[in-house]
């Protein structure tokens, strides 16, 4: 499907959400505004589909446990019903309790900054998608908020504290979500494919790798996936995760002691061993995303449509069903049409994934959120999931860096070469062969050179340095940039109105 088709669907859902808006409610007073502001939410949802989903199918589809088509299928199913049965009835009118909204003391100010939010985050968050930058849309709506706020009641009207832990998690949620990924990885490495007899070491541990599986995305569902349904205390999701894990385990066992009796002792039969897991890990982290992040693209609009018909200014506000139908077919109309950009940079274009690599990120993504949030610390779930690609990318270049003799490609043959010469020279440090040594030291001032480009290349084969520096620059800037262009945005809205 070319870009102008794309676009003209896109623009084709706005178009429909504005005439049932207009259709609907066109005799409520400033009718008009809920009409834009639904119009922007619209757009906000398309985009939160096309740049935030990407964490939790991509690494599915970059290892081939799944194909783009049914990556796509299944989280626009999951993201939906997430929305649709998890996603709740009431939401905060500001996320993140950003601002204190009791400063607003005109609501039609109130909706214009929450129209502005709307407008500015999805503003950045298409741009990011098109510059191939997975971002938060979490903070992209919370940097809108600011801004909006901002320029409507003054700095004061901004929770510092809560800026400060923002920023924090920017750091944070990559690091742990790294730290994870990467042991996961390291563990899957040295207890099953380092080992001599790789089937009877996987017959061991991948049945327990699966349990602990189990065990992370049940706790995770029940904390994050169904909380707005039932509310249930941390210990005890976590044992009934446990008891899940538990029996899962002994399901599996002989499941898993089955299969491998077809497979030879290879990593690309051992990685067959994941494909049903991270399938089923890319649909339950759909989910939970749909019933979590539907509010940063409906939030904002329930708050404009509480404010309008109520005409005050609340804490919470309801949210009406249309406005969920917003949220979650918008979410799974971006992620159809412009999803697959950001799924393949998430999926191959950072490091190169398979099955192992992908499961370990998967595993750190629930894990991640379920201990951070229980610790109180702020974590963003797209930086765990792409700080864990990182993690599992920097591992692979270390490991490999201690395993020369697995090093078999010409570069790297070129840097052993290179090693062994500069041995050879110190062992003619003490003779008189002058000329030798002469000859052998110009060749080794070559090899520097050369080495130093090799050594570059394959670093760029393990994690391509240049788009982690994009995305670093893109996680910094999300919330100055939504704030000004929010600000921007506000100031015309305001003048509109008159």
């Amino acid at each position: 499907m070319g870009s102008s088709m794309k676009i003209a669907i896109g623009v084709g859902f706005a178009l429909l959400v504005a005439l049932f808006v207009k259709s609907s409610f066109g005799s409520i007073q400033g009718s008009g505004f809920l009409l834009i502001a639904a119009v922007f939410g619209a757009y906000m949802a398309m985009n939160i589909g096309a740049n935030d989903v990407a964490n939790n199918v991509g690494p599915a589809v970059g290892s081939k446990a799944l194909t783009l088509t049914g990556a796509i299928i299944i989280a626009a199913v999951f993201e939906s019903a997430g929305a649709f049965i998890a996603g709740g009835d009431v939401v905060k009118t500001i996320q993140k309790g950003i601002i204190d909204p009791s400063q607003f003391k005109d609501p039609m100010v109130f909706i214009y900054a929450m129209s502005a939010s709307l407008l500015a985050a999805a503003l950045w968050l298409n741009l990011a998608t098109w510059l191939k930058a997975p971002v938060s849309t979490t903070h992209s709506i919370v940097g809108g908020v600011m801004g909006a706020g901002i320029v409507a009641a003054g700095f004061t009207i901004v929770s510092w504290g809560t800026m400060g832990a923002i920023v924090a998690s920017w750091i944070i949620s990559p690091i742990l979500g790294g730290l994870i990924a990467a042991g996961f990885l390291y563990i899957i490495k040295s207890q099953v494919l380092y080992q001599q007899d790789k089937l009877q070491a996987a017959n061991r541990v991948v049945p327990i790798l699966l349990a602990i599986m189990i065990w992370a995305f049940t706790t995770y569902i029940i904390l994050k996936g169904i909380k707005h349904i039932v509310k249930v205390e941390f210990v005890l999701a976590l044992g009934i995760g446990f008891v899940a894990a538990l029996a899962a385990y002994f399901v599996i066992k002989p499941i898993i002691g089955k299969k491998l009796s077809q497979l030879s002792d290879e990593r690309v039969d051992i990685n067959k061993l994941f494909t049903l897991p991270l399938i089923f890990a890319a649909a339950l982290l759909s989910f939970a995303h749909g019933a979590n992040d539907v509010a940063n693209a409906v939030g904002p609009l329930a708050a404009v449509y509480d404010a309008l018909t109520h005409m005050q200014i609340s804490q919470t506000a309801s949210i009406p069903l249309w406005i969920m139908m917003v949220g979650g077919l918008g979410i799974a109309i971006g992620l159809a049409l412009f999803g697959p950009r950001l799924i393949k940079t998430v999926g191959s274009e950072i490091t190169e994934l398979d099955h192992i690599r992908a499961f370990s990120i998967m595993m750190a993504a629930a894990i991640t959120v379920v201990v951070a949030s229980q610790l109180g610390l702020p974590v963003s779930s797209t930086h765990i999931a792409v700080g864990a690609i990182f993690g599992v990318g920097f591992l692979r270049e270390w490991t490999d860096s201690k395993n020369p003799s697995k090093r078999m490609d010409e570069l790297h043959k070129e840097i052993y070469k290179y090693h062994t010469m500069k041995e050879e020279l110190i062992v003619l440090q003490d003779s008189n062969e002058y000329e030798k040594k002469f000859k052998l030291a110009q060749n080794i001032k070559e090899q520097k050179r050369v080495i130093k480009a090799l050594k570059k290349s394959i670093r760029g084969n393990y994690v391509k340095r240049g788009l982690v520096k994009k995305i670093i620059l893109a996680w910094i800037v999300t919330v100055p940039i939504a704030a000004i262009l929010s600000a921007i945005i506000f100031f015309i809205l305001k003048g509109i109105a008159g």
